[in-house]
């Protein structure tokens, strides 16, 4: 059996909550080792502290989420700084821009990305990045930022984050990687209408790939209208191995190494 992780499954939001032990064990059968459990909001953030303290192979990120936004106030750098601290957040996120939506004014959801991104270089951890209609600013900003690590000879400059559930074309994909980020890869690969996603992902190196469910969202076919939960992570890897003519062991290797990298997981729990 090999190991796959899942970089980004919101495990604490209530789709859960009348079966998160089961979830967390079909998981674990289907070869998931790690979890990611990203925040939204500073309460999110906590859910996701307590359950990667009492959840075997589960880590949290937290942040606020550029829909979340509203409830950003002057204490909330200094409340994120604090939590941060526990041993068992891997990351800044989920954090970004989105458009869509449009909860937030722009300049405000950029002010506040721009603040997690400062927090995110003290503590010297990577993000997790959402982008909605809004990757040309996201990236715009990331380079910024990456820059500025580079100057500073930051480690975090050469795995600053992750991508989640990449929007962009492949241009835009390539030029994430040359800022060093890597691509999230989710449920919607195996949709049948995902022709550009597929062919991105043809184009760039399995070096620059991670696996996500983004559960309880995104549910990969053929389970598509249904719950997601981090189990279904195999079937995107299935996809990737097609996609890119490479054996399914190979596909997990790598992404799995690449979380690691990206994570700091080398040579720890």
């Amino acid at each position: 059996m090999f190991s796959l992780t899942d970089t980004h499954c919101h495990l604490d939001f209530k789709n859960f909550d009348a079966d998160r032990n089961e979830v967390l064990s079909r998981a674990i059968a289907a070869g998931v080792t790690r979890i990611v459990n990203p925040g939204i909001d500073l309460a999110t953030s906590r859910n996701a502290i307590h359950l990667a303290n009492t959840l075997p192979g589960v880590y949290a990120a937290v942040g606020v989420h550029p829909n979340d936004a509203a409830g950003w106030n002057g204490a909330t750098p200094d409340e994120l700084r604090i939590i941060i601290q526990s041993p068992r957040v891997c990351a800044v996120g989920e954090i970004g821009l989105d458009y869509y939506r449009d909860r937030t004014p722009r300049a405000i959801q950029i002010e506040i990305l721009s603040r997690q991104l400062e927090i995110a270089a003290e503590a010297g951890l990577p993000v997790i990045l959402h982008s909605r209609q809004s990757i040309r600013d996201l990236l715009a900003v990331l380079e910024q930022w990456q820059s500025g690590l580079a100057a500073d000879r930051s480690p975090l400059a050469e795995r600053p984050g992750i991508l989640h559930a990449f929007e962009g074309n492949l241009d835009d994909a390539f030029r994430a990687q040359s800022y060093n980020f890597l691509i999230g890869v989710g449920g919607p690969v195996t949709f049948s209408n995902a022709n550009e996603r597929r062919e991105i992902i043809k184009a760039i190196a399995i070096e620059r790939i991670v696996l996500e469910t983004d559960a309880p969202f995104l549910t990969p076919h053929p389970f598509r209208g249904q719950r997601n939960e981090p189990a279904n992570i195999r079937l995107i890897a299935e996809q990737i191995s097609l996609l890119k003519n490479i054996p399914l062991s190979i596909v997990a290797e790598q992404t799995t190494n690449n979380a690691e990298i990206i994570f700091g997981w080398r040579n720890t729990d």
